[in-house]
């Protein structure tokens, strides 16, 4: 709100408004695309199989889940048996707390994750999932790590692009919004293309491996926010954008003004 064109003049109100509004729009898609890239509720599944039938396999599924050889359609099942969540970086189930066969059957249950390290961010999709002699999906494959990098991409982009603000901000000039907006709507792309890799992906999965009759897929509140994400970084851009053209083409007409 303290900056000054590089004329020397204040900046109009409207210019001002603008960016403020556009500050708002980045720090709030900023904070979503974080918070959805640090959580495991990209894609949630729900069983109706009663509770007993997870309690007396509890173990031996926790025991597969955790497994390093387990292939995706090990872990997969696992995520349709037991209540399973999925995120950019973790998976999830849901298993009883005392598991023990000699304990009786319980209610209670406990949510517990295991991370996707480096490498199984890129590993190879196989055409039939578990199966290492299939060959290689491709398509999944690249879709899977797309996933991974863009969404990384995306706040790299806003930081940048936020760094540039700051820099026009001490040097007096709005010219270089361009640059912040610009910036602001390659992250918006990077950010969409992860929301439809994501939703490619898991559509491309869940042929190989349907969703079994008593499960039910849905997406979780971690994609909503990437999904939201987008649109406010594009409206940021559209805005840092907006007012440095348009504060420069009123300096130009103001300045042949004069010079008239």
């Amino acid at each position: 709100l303290f900056c000054y064109s590089s004329q020397g003049r204040m900046m109009d109100n409207r210019f001002a408004t603008a960016l403020v509004i556009a500050c708002v729009l980045s720090l709030i898609s900023t904070i979503y695309m974080a918070a959805s890239i640090g959580t495991d509720f990209w894609y949630e599944y729900h069983t109706l199989s009663p509770v007993e039938n997870i309690t007396e396999n509890g173990k031996s599924i926790w025991e597969e889940f955790v497994s390093e050889e387990a292939d995706e359609k090990t872990y997969t099942d696992a995520l349709f048996r037991c209540n399973g969540t999925v995120g950019l970086w973790r998976r999830c189930i849901t298993v009883p707390k005392n598991s023990h066969w000699y304990s009786p059957p319980e209610n209670d249950m406990t949510t517990n994750c295991i991370s996707f390290s480096l490498s199984d961010q890129f590993m190879e999709k196989y055409i039939e999932p578990g199966n290492h002699n299939s060959g290689t999906d491709l398509n999944r494959t690249y879709l899977w790590r797309l996933q991974f990098l863009l969404p990384f991409v995306s706040l790299g982009l806003m930081c940048f692009g936020a760094l540039i603000g700051l820099c026009a901000c001490a040097c007096r000039s709005l010219y270089p919004a361009i640059a912040t907006g610009v910036l602001h709507f390659l992250a918006g792309l990077c950010t969409l293309g992860l929301v439809g890799c994501y939703v490619a992906g898991i559509e491309l999965l869940h042929k190989k491996l349907p969703l079994p009759d008593d499960v039910r897929g849905e997406f979780g509140w971690s994609f909503c926010l990437a999904c939201v994400s987008a649109p406010l970084q594009f409206m940021a851009a559209a805005l840092f954008i907006w007012a440095a053209r348009t504060n420069r083409k009123e300096f130009t007409l103001l300045k042949a003004y004069r010079v008239a």
